[in-house]
């Protein structure tokens, strides 16, 4: 049934611009779409591996130190090519006496800016990870090519140590994340490569890791997922010295919101 809008319809008469008794067809405007964008993450974590190094010395022992990791993400889109970002991330556990409030561990947080051109895109990100009474901070530059192979870039700048261990220098990320799309789920298959022209992790430089992966994603309501997935890394003793392995397998599941 159409419904007649009669405050349109009689502003219109009035203007002269219609013969009165003649309908007009309704436009219904578009709905301006929110610039501001988000995800919210809450996944369990066999390891927790960052760049390499075996944060809590898991090893092979797949999931006896398992790693809840909630975080959120928001997005502002200041064109359709510039977006600003920032967020917060969880490492939450009893794998060491408290560091910042219960089994709250570490706690990051960053501030980026992304720009598209085409295919390709750009971001750079700073990072500030609160752990073990310091600050560990970080600089980000990432580039990402939109291609079936989704290759990848990223320049890992560690500018203050904070209490990691190790030195500030830097840390080179390649990788490639092609993908498959089915009618209920999807599947991505990460693969990534790793060196250090630096001590980065207190050892020497030169290649870091690999590691290999399938991660798949299942959307069940109003923009909520269940993912999950499996990681294998390949990690060399002498650039990261502080594995018990140098060899292991990790897990992830979790769901996730994007709004």
């Amino acid at each position: 049934m159409n419904i007649i809008n009669t405050t349109v319809v009689s502003a219109a008469l009035i203007a002269g611009s219609v013969h009165a008794g003649e309908i007009q067809p309704i436009v219904t405007p578009t709905p301006e779409v929110s610039p501001v964008s988000g995800t919210l993450d809450l996944s369990y974590n066999t390891h927790f591996v960052s760049y390499g190094a075996d944060v809590w010395g898991v090893g092979t022992d797949f999931g006896t130190d398992a790693t809840f990791n909630p975080s959120i993400n928001l997005d502002y889109a200041v064109t359709d090519n510039l977006t600003l970002s920032t967020g917060v991330w969880f490492d939450v556990n009893g794998n060491a006496p408290p560091s910042i409030g219960g089994d709250v561990q570490e706690v990051d947080f960053w501030l980026g800016a992304a720009y598209a051109m085409g295919s390709h895109s750009m971001s750079v990100t700073y990072q500030a990870w609160e752990y073990a009474s310091d600050t560990e901070k970080i600089v980000d530059v990432a580039y990402g090519y939109d291609h079936w192979l989704n290759p990848s870039a990223l320049a890992h700048f560690r500018v203050d140590e904070g209490a990691s261990g190790g030195n500030t220098g830097v840390f080179f990320v390649l990788g490639v994340e092609p993908g498959k799309k089915f009618e209920s789920f999807s599947l991505s298959f990460p693969v990534a490569v790793a060196f250090t022209p630096d001590d980065f992790h207190g050892g020497d430089s030169g290649f870091g890791y690999a590691s290999a992966g399938i991660q798949a994603s299942y959307p069940f309501s109003h923009g909520w997922s269940l993912n999950g997935g499996l990681t294998g890394y390949m990690t060399n003793d002498e650039v990261i010295p502080g594995n018990v392995d140098e060899n292991f397998l990790t897990g992830n599941i979790g769901v996730s919101l994007n709004f």
